[in-house]
């Protein structure tokens, strides 16, 4: 998003006579401790997200009591779909949340848009966490299995 923000085609258009390169103040961002809390909080969320899934599947591996990698694959996916709408709320929250202060103008909104920048941009491409961690996480159990490696979330008989 802070490359999108240096562009000159980004957000060049507008919308019932507001353009959207002066509502959303577009030009060259540099980076400042400003831009990095903003990374921080980004990676926080997106840390979160991970752990929020990864939990459920922890879960649901050790109550499935997993035997085979189909066995695996049908936990992943159960658990994604429970945990799927909590993270897209986190999400879509965060980047509605970002939306005012991303067309701030007033006082302190030289600091808080390069702050709100790397969040917003980051939360867009974030939706990936919901894809990544369980695909990752059913690949490390199909990999023990494969392996024979003992693991507390198998069945005993596997």
């Amino acid at each position: 998003m802070l490359w999108l923000y240096g562009t000159d085609w980004f957000l060049n258009f507008s919308v019932f006579d507001t353009n959207m390169r002066e509502l959303f103040q577009v030009h060259t961002i540099n980076l400042s401790v400003a831009v990095w809390v903003g990374f921080l909080a980004l990676f926080g969320i997106a840390t979160d997200d991970g752990v929020v899934i990864a939990s459920y599947l922890e879960d649901s591996f050790r109550r499935d009591r997993i035997t085979s990698a189909k066995h695996a694959r049908e936990a992943t996916v159960a658990a994604g779909l429970r945990r799927v709408r909590p993270c897209l709320m986190t999400t879509a929250t965060t980047i509605l949340a970002l939306i005012p202060v991303l067309t701030s103008t007033g006082r302190g909104s030289d600091i808080m848009v390069p702050m709100a920048i790397p969040s917003f941009g980051g939360m867009v491409i974030a939706v990936i966490t919901m894809l990544v961690v369980p695909v990752l996480y059913c690949s490390a159990m199909e990999w023990k299995l494969k392996l024979g490696i003992d693991d507390p979330r198998f069945a005993e008989n596997a």
